[in-house]
C-alpha cells in the first residue's frame, strides 16, 4: 500500500476514529486504525467492539492495500505536522511497518496485520430513512444531559430514540433519565422512520455522533435494527450496538396536573442559581426557590460555608411555595433552554417539577425536588 493525502484531510479521518479507540486496552488490534486504499479514496475504520466508525478522505493511491497501526499514535504524529503538509503513507507487510514522511519529518511506526482486525457484522436494518443534522443535534443535545451514570441500571446508560405521538401527530422523540431529572425532546417523523423499533442509543454512541452532526447542511442516512443502530455520511459512516435492555416507562412520572406557573428569564435564572449555588456544600448542592406574586427568591443555607440569597422579577399568580433542588439539575435543563423565558409548572414542594421552553411543548423537562 502506497498512497499520499493531504494533511488536513488525514487529521480529520484519523481524528474521528481514534476517538473511537479505548485506552486501555486488552486487545492490541483494537488500539489500531485499519487503513484501506483502493481506487482515490482511503478509508480509516475503528472499533471498541461495541461502535465502528468508517472514515473516507480523498487520496492518492499509488499502491491499493490495507494495514493497521496504532490510532492514538498516528494522531498524535499527523496532529504535529505542519499545516498544508503532503503525508505519504507507504506499507511494508514484509517487514510489519508503516512509514509516515512529510516533507523532511519521516515516522515508522509497527503494524498488525489487517486479517485480525474486527469488522462489525452487517446487519439487516428493520428501517432506514434521512434525517436533517440540525434535527438529530437537536433530539441528542437536548437529551443527553439526563443519561443516568449508574452501570446497575444500565438500561439508562443512553437515550432511548423511538416512534411516539404528541398532540395527534407522530414524532421522532428522543428520552433520556436518571430517575432525579427527565428530558423528552421530539421532532417531526421523518418519511421512512413509521416502523423503527425503539432503541438504547449508548452515551459513547452520542458523544461519538456529535462530530457527525456539526454541518447544519448535512443529511444523515440513519438505520436501524433491533440491536444496531447506524448514522451515515457520505463520507462517515458510524454503526453501534444499541443498549439490550428495556427502558421503563417514562410518560408515567411526567406530571400531567400541575398548575402553578413560573416564567422566568432563563438566562437570568441560570445566573442567579450559579451565584447562589456557590455556597452550598458540595454533597447536597440544594438550593430553595420561595415563590409570592410576581416574585421568586433563590436562596442557600449551607451551615458548613454560610448563606446566600438573591431575588428575582418573574411572571408567577398562584399560591406561595416553597420548593428545593439540587443546583446542578437546575442549571443543566436551565441551560438547555434556547429561547428567553423558561416555564416551570409546580404542583407541591414533594412533586415532579415540569420545565418547558415558553409553550413549545416538543421539549419537555422532569426535575425532582429535594428536602431542603
Amino acid at each position: 500500500m502506497r498512497l499520499s493525502i493531504e494533511r488536513g484531510a488525514l487529521l480529520k479521518a484519523v481524528a474521528q476514529a481514534q476517538s473511537v479507540v479505548e485506552r486501555r486496552n486488552t486487545i492490541p488490534i483494537l488500539a489500531n486504525v485499519l487503513i484501506e486504499a483502493e481506487g482515490n479514496t482511503v478509508q480509516f475504520r475503528a472499533t471498541d467492539l461495541d461502535i465502528e466508525v468508517v472514515d473516507k478522505a480523498p487520496a492518492m493511491v499509488e499502491r491499493a492495500g490495507a494495514t493497521t497501526v496504532s490510532a492514538v499514535t498516528l494522531h498524535e504524529i499527523i496532529r504535529k505536522l505542519p499545516d498544508g503538509a503532503l503525508v505519504t503513507l507507504s506499507d511494508d507487510a514484509m517487514a510489519g511497518r508503516l512509514s509516515v514522511t512529510a516533507g523532511k519529518s519521516q515516522f515508522n511506526l509497527a503494524t498488525l496485520p489487517r486479517e485480525d482486525f474486527p469488522v462489525m457484522a452487517n446487519s439487516e436494518y428493520a428501517s432506514n430513512f434521512t434525517a436533517a443534522a440540525p434535527v438529530l443535534r437537536r433530539l441528542f443535545d437536548k437529551s443527553k444531559f439526563a443519561i443516568s451514570t449508574e452501570e446497575t441500571r444500565y438500561y439508562l446508560n443512553g437515550v432511548y430514540l423511538h416512534v411516539s405521538e404528541a398532540e395527534g401527530a407522530p414524532v421522532l422523540r428522543a428520552v433520556a433519565t436518571d430517575g432525579h431529572r427527565l428530558a423528552r425532546i421530539d421532532a417531526p417523523l421523518p418519511v421512512g422512520a413509521e416502523a423503527m423499533p425503539g432503541v438504547i442509543v449508548p452515551r459513547k454512541t452520542v458523544g461519538e455522533l456529535r462530530k457527525l452532526l456539526d454541518d447544519d447542511e448535512a443529511k444523515i442516512a440513519v438505520s436501524v435494527s433491533e440491536t444496531k443502530i447506524r448514522f451515515a455520511t457520505p463520507s462517515l459512516t458510524l454503526t453501534s450496538k444499541v443498549i439490550d435492555g428495556t427502558f421503563p416507562d417514562y410518560s408515567r412520572v411526567i406530571p400531567q396536573g400541575n398548575t402553578r406557573r413560573l416564567e422566568v428569564d432563563a438566562k437570568e435564572f441560570a445566573q442567579a442559581v450559579d451565584r447562589v449555588a456557590t455556597v452550598s456544600s458540595e454533597r447536597s448542592r440544594a438550593v430553595k426557590l420561595s415563590l409570592d406574586e410576581d416574585r421568586l427568591v433563590l436562596s442557600v443555607n449551607a451551615p458548613d460555608s454560610g448563606a446566600a440569597e438573591e431575588e428575582l422579577a418573574v411572571a408567577y399568580s398562584d399560591d406561595r411555595l416553597e420548593i428545593g433542588f439540587n443546583a446542578k439539575y437546575l442549571l443543566e435543563i436551565a441551560s438547555q433552554v434556547d429561547r428567553e423565558n423558561a416555564v416551570f409548572l409546580f404542583n407541591s414542594a414533594g412533586d415532579p417539577t415540569l420545565m418547558r421552553e415558553g409553550n413549545d411543548t416538543s421539549a419537555v423537562y422532569v426535575v425532582m425536588p429535594m428536602r431542603v
